[in-house]
């Protein structure tokens, strides 16, 4: 008779999540901790990363300072995971930032854009380097990027994080490209609008804000991007490379404003 317990789909795996001290990077740590990986959390907040180490226990969890503009801070998360357990089965490229909401591109700065392009596209780029310099001579590993339907769609986002999230999906899909031969997957998660500190902020919301969801009765939360996130990161996944998996309820199929299904919702009412 099969055992009613599902073996931990990370079992034996470690990963590095950037971002990992609060959010959707805190959620993909509990989670694959949950399914058996030993993880590395990658942030310049040092409290919360500590904290949740605490919480989650050292023997499983540990913290790195890290401010992922800097490759010299980039390359000493990689070395000393490596030092620590021997190995990167997962990066989880999960850092990010977004500027103000300024609605005309004349009021855009240039010193803005490029310090949410540096945090967003530069820091993805460093991490990718990094993880795949230590992967490529074992010939495996899973790299996963959190992009955003911006990635995918216009006039959600400002302009700089919209360029940024385009801008890592093509990193992905490059890297995939080149990193195939090492049998290292690349991949990117897209989510749609989650109640983060950083989405509420932006859209002067609160966590009881609701968002258009095609999917009727279902909210979107943390919990949906690291499950997706365990799938890439897991051998399940084992054929699947250089995608964007977009986590958006069908969001992105439709226009919720205009459309037949919309019209007769209307009509309907």
């Amino acid at each position: 008779m099969a055992s009613s317990t599902a073996k931990p789909r990370l079992e034996n795996k470690v990963a590095i999540v950037t971002g990992g001290a609060q959010g959707i990077g805190e959620c993909i740590v509990r989670s694959f901790v949950k399914h058996g990986a030993k993880v590395v959390i990658v942030d310049v907040k040092d409290d919360l990363g500590e904290l949740l180490c605490q919480h989650l226990g050292v023997e499983f969890v540990s913290f790195v300072h890290c401010d992922v503009t800097l490759e010299s801070d980039v390359e000493n998360a990689i070395n000393t995971t490596i030092a620590r357990h021997g190995q990167l089965d997962i990066m989880v490229n999960n850092a990010g930032i977004i500027d103000e909401p300024k609605l005309s591109i004349l009021d855009n700065d240039k010193t803005d854009f490029e310090r949410v392009l540096s945090v967003n596209l530069t820091g993805v780029f460093l991490g990718t380097k990094h993880a795949a310099r230590v992967m490529i001579p074992k010939c495996s590993g899973s790299i996963i990027t959190t992009a955003s339907v911006a990635s995918i769609m216009a006039g959600c986002t400002s302009h700089a994080y919209t360029s940024s999230k385009h801008g890592v999906v093509g990193l992905a899909k490059n890297a995939a490209a080149e990193l195939g031969k090492y049998q290292i997957r690349v991949n990117c998660i897209s989510p749609y609008a989650i109640p983060t500190p950083l989405t509420l902020k932006f859209y002067n919301m609160d966590e009881n804000s609701s968002v258009y969801s095609n999917l009727n009765g279902k909210k979107i939360g943390s919990q949906d991007i690291a499950n997706a996130t365990i799938f890439l990161a897991s051998d399940e996944s084992g054929y699947i490379s250089g995608h964007n998996l977009v986590v958006d309820g069908g969001f992105f199929v439709m226009n919720p404003s205009f459309g037949l299904f919309s019209l007769m919702d209307g009509i309907e009412s």
